[in-house]
């Protein structure tokens, strides 16, 4: 395992065996998160592994931000989310990645108005008996969006 989170989650799905990869899409791999904030929350981890958007070229910089926009795509289509929640950051991961989080209409008051990133201080772990069939709606959704 490398010291970098993000690096050893790609390598697991290259290798098949990271129990959280959704699919591998032309920039990387959508991974469902470790924690479930918000139903159908979820990474988009570019491979190769690149420490920021500004590294890659034109070419790659387009097909990052389009999977992006797919995942977004395809969450609205299959959680009934009313809208999508992005963040790129990397400060604690050196290597480009993107949380997407869906956010509901019916989401507690409480919760409304807080940022992703404090959300998942209060999040349920990511569990594949409950989370594995949203999981491969999502991946059979971004099949259709091809």
């Amino acid at each position: 395992m490398r010291a970098n989170l993000i690096e050893d989650r790609v390598e697991m799905s290259r290798q098949g065996v990271n129990l959280y990869a959704v699919c591998r899409l032309p920039s990387g791999w959508l991974v469902m998160g470790d924690v479930q904030p918000l139903s159908g929350y979820c990474l988009l981890l570019s491979d190769p592994v690149v420490p920021s958007l500004n590294d890659l070229d034109d070419t790659g910089r387009a097909l990052y931000s389009r999977d992006v926009a797919r995942i977004g795509d395809a969450l609205l289509k299959v959680t009934g989310a009313t809208r999508i929640n992005y963040e790129t950051l990397g400060n604690a991961a050196p290597a480009l990645h993107t949380h997407i989080t869906p956010r509901y209409a019916n989401e507690p008051a409480w919760q409304r108005g807080m940022a992703p990133a404090f959300l998942r201080l209060f999040a349920r772990r990511f569990d594949p008996a409950r989370d594995s069939a949203l999981a491969e709606k999502l991946r059979l959704a971004l099949a259709g969006l091809r």
